[in-house]
């Protein structure tokens, strides 16, 4: 079963924590994936391992984490892969993988245009 861990830094500002579980819901209307879980690496719950582990309760066996950030930093490079690591030692049989973050994707910089008005 496939599932889709959305993971965001995480904030001491709720609202910037919501747009994840936003994101989230809206992943979940699309459909493509049976499970869809938020993290966050800090300041916010719920915390990677613990929706890792959620994901692993409802039935993944393939879990695709997908890092809500805009390039491959440290997080991305290096925390995440440890946690993908330590997924597939603490649960055997179930696949983890680390997706690339957005990165500059033609859509983001469609993006960038439309929030500077020169769409």
């Amino acid at each position: 079963m496939k599932a889709a861990l959305l993971i965001a830094h995480g904030s001491r500002r709720q609202e910037a924590n919501d747009d994840l579980h936003r994101l989230t819901a809206q992943v979940i209307e699309r459909g493509g994936f049976e499970i869809v879980e938020p993290a966050f690496l800090e300041l916010a719950a719920p915390d990677i391992p613990a929706a890792a582990a959620k994901c692993v309760e409802r039935g993944a066996t393939d879990v695709r984490m997908l890092p809500y950030f805009l390039s491959m930093g440290t997080h991305v490079a290096g925390d995440l892969e440890e946690f993908r690591a330590q997924f597939e030692e603490q649960y055997p049989g179930v696949r983890f993988e680390v997706r690339p973050p957005l990165g500059l994707h033609p859509k983001l910089v469609e993006v960038v245009f439309e929030r500077l008005g020169a769409a």
